[in-house]
């Protein structure tokens, strides 16, 4: 396992262990889960990031840290847009999909001036990142069987593999 693997690992087990609240980096950050299915692997992966609430929906940014390439996580959205999130304790049941035009400007803008470094990072990039929205759907309706344990998913920041 690398070292940003093993941070990864780190985070998940923090945020698991503590209600959603992590320390180090994250340490006040608003945090979200995303668990997501591999586009080409189909293994199913889970990965910490920075949101920004939006009423019931949950904006996640690609932002890849400022690389030229969207992360892996974002393709296997697009590719699989019915998945899981967890928020503190909850385990919410959602649907992505990505934000365009002036309403992905208005959030990214917005995430940017809450956390400085989102504004680096796009100008670190050519590319626009994109802005995904978790929206909560009703899990009775979706079939999420293979995502109920936890545990079993890969703690993931591939940016190459889907």
């Amino acid at each position: 396992m690398s070292r940003q693997e093993e941070f990864i690992a780190w985070t998940i087990s923090e945020f698991r262990a503590n209600h959603g609240q992590v320390g180090g980096p994250f340490a006040g950050a608003p945090l979200v889960l995303v668990h997501s299915r591999g586009a080409k692997t189909g293994l199913e992966r889970v990965n910490p990031m920075m949101y920004l609430a939006d009423a019931a929906r949950y904006l996640v940014f690609a932002s890849n840290g400022g690389a030229d390439k969207n992360p892996a996580w974002y393709h296997n959205l697009l590719a699989h847009p019915s998945t899981v999130i967890e928020v503190g304790d909850e385990r919410i049941h959602v649907a992505a999909s990505e934000l365009h035009d002036a309403e992905r400007d208005r959030f990214y803008e917005e995430q940017a001036s809450r956390f400085p470094g989102f504004g680096g990072y796009q100008r670190m990039t050519r590319r626009t990142i994109p802005v995904v929205a978790l929206s909560p759907v009703d899990s009775d309706a979706t079939n999420h069987a293979s995502m109920t344990q936890p545990a079993t998913a890969t703690p993931s920041i591939d940016t190459t593999k889907h």
